[in-house]
C-alpha cells in the first residue's frame, strides 16, 4: 500500500531495563534464601509477577517498534508485529475516539477487522516531560481518516465520540 507511513513515538527503554534488573535481582535473592532453607511460598509468586511484568513491558515495546500506520488514497494499512490490517475507505464503518491516559485512543472499525492507535501523549513527572507516546501526527491522521472515509459524528457520550456513515 503506497502512501504516507507513520510510526509512533517510542518511550525510553529505561522502564523495561529496570523491570528485568529487578526480576533478576529478586531471583538472586530467592537463590540466597533457598541456600539457607528459608524460602517463603509468596516469594515464588512475587518473582513470577516480576518476570511477567518485565515480559509484558518488553512485548509492548517490541510492538511499538514494529507499529506502522499507512494512509493512502486507497485506504489504510496498520501493522504492529502481531496484527496486520488493510482497509479500503469503503470498508471503514466507524471510528471511536475516547480519552486515554496520554492522548486519545482512536479505534477504526470495519465489518471484519479493526485496529486502534493513540494520538500524541506526553509522559510527565514533576512537571517535566519524560517521554512521548502515540503518534505525533495522531490528530492529523484521525482527521484524514474521517475525511477520506466520509464519516460524521453520530453519537457523543460523556467520554466517547463515535463517527460513522450517515
Amino acid at each position: 500500500m503506497n502512501g504516507k507511513t507513520y510510526k509512533p513515538e517510542l518511550l525510553p527503554r529505561r522502564g523495561e531495563i529496570n523491570a528485568w534488573i529487578l526480576a533478576i535481582l529478586a531471583s538472586v535473592g530467592l537463590a540466597a534464601l533457598q541456600l539457607r532453607g528459608m524460602t517463603p511460598t509468596w516469594t515464588w509468586f512475587f518473582i513470577a509477577f516480576l518476570y511477567f511484568s518485565a515480559l509484558s513491558i518488553s512485548l509492548g515495546n517490541w510492538m511499538d517498534r514494529h507499529t506502522r500506520l499507512t494512509v493512502s488514497a486507497d485506504g489504510l494499512g496498520f501493522e504492529n508485529g502481531l496484527r496486520r490490517v488493510n482497509l479500503t475507505w469503503a470498508q471503514v464503518r466507524a471510528v471511536r475516539v475516547a480519552p486515554a491516559r496520554w492522548g486519545q485512543k482512536v479505534q477504526v472499525l470495519a465489518e471484519s477487522a479493526h485496529f486502534e492507535f493513540n494520538t500524541l501523549g506526553e509522559v510527565q513527572y514533576r512537571g517535566e516531560v519524560r517521554g512521548r507516546t502515540g503518534f505525533a501526527e495522531g490528530q492529523a491522521i484521525l482527521d484524514e481518516i474521517l475525511r477520506a472515509a466520509g464519516l460524521l459524528a453520530m453519537t457523543k457520550e460523556d467520554f466517547l465520540t463515535t463517527y460513522s456513515r450517515s
